[in-house]
């Protein structure tokens, strides 16, 4: 599974703008997104599928599909309760 690509960031666009907007999220590379000092978001393709890679739990990584607009907005819940 590769990272995702410009073509694929770009196809989450208004998904990133919502994220980018959530405080306690700092953005360091496009689609790559740090809590405090550490990686906390990042997105993986498969194919025609979009993953998150969050870290919603320490210290790992957990992996969440991310291709239709309601994994994308399970994603944003997931991610909000976690900040909050």
């Amino acid at each position: 599974m590769k990272h995702a690509s410009e073509k694929t960031i770009a196809s989450l666009s208004l998904l990133l703008d919502q994220i980018r907007s959530l405080q306690g999220l700092q953005e360091k590379k496009p689609d790559i997104f740090y809590r405090k000092s550490r990686a906390f978001l990042h997105f993986h393709e498969d194919g025609s599928q979009i993953y998150a890679d969050v870290r919603l739990k320490e210290p790992e990584f957990e992996r969440l599909p991310s291709t239709t607009k309601k994994e994308q907005a399970a994603l944003l819940e997931a991610i909000r309760k976690f900040l909050q």
